[in-house]
């Protein structure tokens, strides 16, 4: 009985990482009595607010940082670079919830996960 559950909601589970299975969640009284699609919607809204939260704050901090560094030539740029592949952090937790979503596993994300837990939906 698990086994179905799982499978009647793993595309749901899937996109609750890329917001629209939040919102079918939401609207879906059959996703809301599924304790798969839960578990990764809550994990989804996790990542969801860290992302924004990082954007935000990656946005400042990246301003601040880089504006001096442009006049650097070379090394300035090249720290520049580097910093600009922090803006990928999120995504990384976004496509690791994806892959246990299609494994079937209800596993939180790596750091961030355990928030997940204290959402109440």
């Amino acid at each position: 009985m698990a086994d179905k559950g799982i499978e009647e909601g793993k595309v749901c589970a899937i996109l609750a990482y890329l917001l629209i299975g939040i919102i079918w969640y939401f609207v879906d009284d059959k996703m809301k009595k599924n304790q798969f699609v839960k578990f990764h919607v809550q994990q989804g809204l996790v990542s969801l607010v860290f992302g924004f939260c990082f954007f935000v704050a990656y946005g400042i901090v990246f301003t601040i940082i880089t504006f001096p560094l442009r006049f650097i030539p070379l090394l300035g740029w090249m720290i520049i670079w580097v910093l600009s592949l922090l803006f990928w952090v999120p995504m990384i937790f976004d496509i690791i919830g994806i892959i246990y979503a299609f494994q079937g596993k209800e596993k939180q994300l790596p750091i961030i996960g355990k928030y997940g837990e204290k959402l109440k939906i």
